[in-house]
């Protein structure tokens, strides 16, 4: 078998690594990953073929060959090579997990960062058990910092990935609902999101601690080494806050005001919207300030960013304005977009809410209560897409249902909307942003 070591090697000559054998780059490691329909052992001698330079096999029934190299399994090589290569580089590795806003704070703090340093992070949504090896082996030798964004659906799946990532330091945005199939409840999110705080617990790494948030400073306990920031309006007498910022208003767009290095005001103004993105403009400022990036660099970040990929995505379309967040959605977070849209001010309102995915048995019971909560700001039309939200009987809170988005694309073509403000909130799978001709 294949060493870890001698894996190293051939990485150090060959260090671009593929896993789509569609998509083989000249001189590349191509692992032969195994799915639930395919096996990449299937096509690593066409991979050959194509231009790696090697493929990383553990299919015992694969002839000899002096560019496969068998190793016990292709998966665990890959997270124990990413772990290697990781080890090489004495730097700052921050972890960000939590139930919402990983993505949106990954990209703020790496915004952040590299504005002042050499940074290199996740890219996309690649923060699982094979995005995040990934994402370590594409880390340049000159890199000075890294953001890792870690994401779980069970528990022990944070604490694995830590053990492959091995961050410094780690950031935690918050505890909500999510993925209650395979937590079972808010208290399983707490202890599986926590695996964060306890790996760095152990290993003395740094905590950053949203005082701001519910649970968190009883999460981060444990931790001797913790940095707390909070909003200047909940501190409560808090003591030891090495970041305050202060919400100066969140409609349209959120705006903040934070103390620089000269402990002199300083205000910005985001492209994104409501108090949930407060908070993670609030972790990036706090992230910035610990590394020392100069707070008029952070400001310039900050302002500069602004959201795509169906993530709080501002899109105007004919004298409307379209909040699409359609990339994930659970209770808290479709919770706390409704209030954000709640509280902005336009002629008319429309909010277009898809079905929250992997809520288990508490799904007809949270589909019920975001109902009823929509029902409750009286938006000029509610809609609802997909079948937990029509077993939440939509018509008892005046809510149109559709099947599916297709069906609501339809239905929104036929309509004539004008100078109306629009919210779009739904889980990724029931692809939300297809209503609109993007």
């Amino acid at each position: 078998m294949t060493s870890i070591e001698t894996l190293y090697q051939h990485f150090l000559q060959h260090p671009v690594i593929c896993t789509d054998s569609r998509k083989i780059e000249p001189n590349s490691l191509f692992f032969a990953l195994k799915g639930e329909k395919f096996d990449g052992n299937q096509y690593a001698t066409q991979a050959l073929t194509d231009g790696a330079a090697f493929a990383i096999v553990d299919d015992p029934g694969l002839a000899a060959h002096p560019q496969l190299l068998p190793v016990e399994n292709v998966l665990t090589a890959l997270q124990q090579l990413a772990r290697h290569y990781r080890r090489t580089m004495q730097i700052p590795i921050i972890g960000i997990g939590g139930s919402n806003g990983k993505t949106t704070t990954k990209e703020l703090v790496s915004a952040i960062l590299s504005s002042h340093y050499t940074c290199h992070f996740t890219k996309g949504n690649f923060n699982n058990h094979i995005g995040v090896p990934l994402t370590l082996l594409a880390m340049p030798k000159d890199t000075e910092v890294a953001v890792i964004e870690i994401g779980a659906n069970h528990p022990g799946e944070i604490d694995e990935l830590c053990r492959i990532a091995e961050p410094t330091h780690g950031l935690i945005t918050n505890i909500g609902k999510e993925h209650l199939e395979g937590f079972g409840s808010l208290e399983g999110v707490k202890k599986a999101e926590g695996e964060l705080f306890r790996f760095l617990a152990k290993k003395g790494g740094c905590a950053f601690v949203n005082a701001s948030e519910k649970y968190l400073k009883t999460m981060a306990r444990n931790n001797k080494r913790k940095v707390t920031y909070a909003a200047a309006d909940t501190l409560h007498g808090l003591q030891e806050t090495f970041v305050e910022v202060q919400l100066v208003q969140q409609t349209p767009f959120v705006e903040v005001a934070f103390l620089n290095e000269h402990n002199k005001p300083v205000a910005l103004q985001s492209k994104l919207f409501g108090r949930h993105n407060f908070h993670n403009i609030m972790s990036g400022i706090a992230l910035g300030m610990y590394f020392k990036v100069p707070a008029a660099k952070i400001k310039a970040a900050i302002e500069e960013y602004t959201p795509k990929n169906n993530r709080s995505q501002i899109v105007y379309q004919n004298d409307n304005t379209i909040i699409l967040d359609a990339y994930n959605a659970n209770p808290s977070s479709m919770e706390a977009a409704l209030e954000s849209f709640d509280m902005m001010e336009a002629r008319q309102k429309v909010a277009i809410l898809g079905d929250m995915l992997e809520l288990g048995r508490e799904s007809h019971k949270e589909h019920v209560a975001i109902l009823r909560k929509a029902h409750k700001m009286q938006f000029h039309t509610l809609v609802v897409v997909g079948s937990e939200f029509e077993a939440a009987a939509p018509l008892q809170y005046n809510a149109l249902h559709f099947p599916d988005a297709a069906a609501a694309r339809t239905w929104y073509q036929q309509q004539n909307f004008k100078d109306t403000m629009l919210l779009m909130k739904g889980s990724r799978g029931i692809k939300l942003e297809t209503i609109l001709d993007l």
